[in-house]
């Protein structure tokens, strides 16, 4: 999950990606961006094992508007009846709100927690994205939330049975998810189970979830990104990135809606844990 750098003024461009690893971290996060998986963590892991300079974080937030983009294109029809339902809402407040406004105002509610605590916290936050081992761990905790709503969840209710209570309690899940290595994904659907989402119900309001606080921080960070002393050439591999992660994501948005509906988490949660346990064990052979 990507946040905003606070930036003190202008300064010049450093650690610039090279196409090489525009390409292969534009894939990587458009594969991780959607699957509970976590692609903040493979943001940080991929480059730390292969030896690549730490990249700049205005980067990150490229490839993450990439597959913000993927999401409009995806649920173009779903975000402009949400746009049209909570619009209505404010021309006529006393009239009963349909499914849409309503979702639409449960978006709004769970994105307050992730914008207050990454506004508060963000120092702190960016602080871990230099270190693998607090990553590794973070995988785990994504690997026991996936495991724990397998077993816990009742998955009986579908989107219009949301209420604040559910709103803020997986809108504080996607607050967690600041943290490198706690996937949004996996950490929005777990709760959203939960509190007894169905599986592909819990996806499509995290998905949805994702566009205010990625556009929020994308935007800011690419505000500042602009403001400083950036050449132009150093810009394709950011051009390349945003084009691939979009591409990728999409195809991943679909890949997982379908797959959940018959299939459970399991399979993610293994994966996180082996990827968390053997970062963890390469480090302690390192020693």
């Amino acid at each position: 999950m990507v946040t905003a750098q606070r930036a003190n003024g202008p300064r010049i461009w450093e650690n610039e990606v090279t196409f090489l690893e525009a390409t292969v971290l534009a894939v990587v996060q458009g594969l991780t961006e959607f699957l509970p998986v976590s692609s903040s963590a493979h943001l940080v892991l991929i480059p730390w094992l292969l030896g690549w300079k730490p990249h700049e974080i205005a980067f990150d937030t490229t490839l993450h508007l990439g597959t913000l983009t993927a999401v409009f294109l995806y649920f173009g029809g779903d975000v402009v009846r949400l746009l049209r339902g909570w619009t209505l809402t404010l021309h006529n407040p006393i009239k009963k709100v349909d499914n849409d406004g309503m979702l639409a105002w449960w978006i709004i509610v769970g994105t307050i927690p992730a914008a207050l605590i990454g506004y508060v916290f963000e120092e702190f936050f960016e602080g871990l994205f230099g270190r693998p081992c607090w990553v590794a761990v973070f995988l785990l905790v994504t690997a026991s939330l996936l495991v724990a709503c397998e077993r816990l969840g009742q998955r009986r209710k579908d989107l219009p049975a949301m209420g604040f209570m559910m709103a803020l309690g997986i809108g504080l899940a996607q607050a967690l998810a600041i943290a490198p290595g706690i996937s949004r994904s996996g950490a929005t659907i777990a709760a959203a189970m939960f509190f007894g989402l169905k599986r592909e119900a819990s996806a499509r309001y995290s998905f949805l979830l994702s566009i205010p606080i990625i556009l929020g921080a994308g935007g800011l960070q690419l505000l500042r990104l602009f403001e400083r002393d950036v050449p132009l050439a150093s810009l394709t591999p950011y051009v390349i990135g945003f084009i691939l992660a979009a591409v990728t994501g999409y195809v991943c948005i679909h890949f997982l809606l379908s797959y959940l509906r018959t299939n459970s988490l399991y399979p993610f949660a293994c994966y996180c844990a082996l990827v968390g346990l053997g970062v963890l064990l390469f480090m302690f052979i390192q020693l």
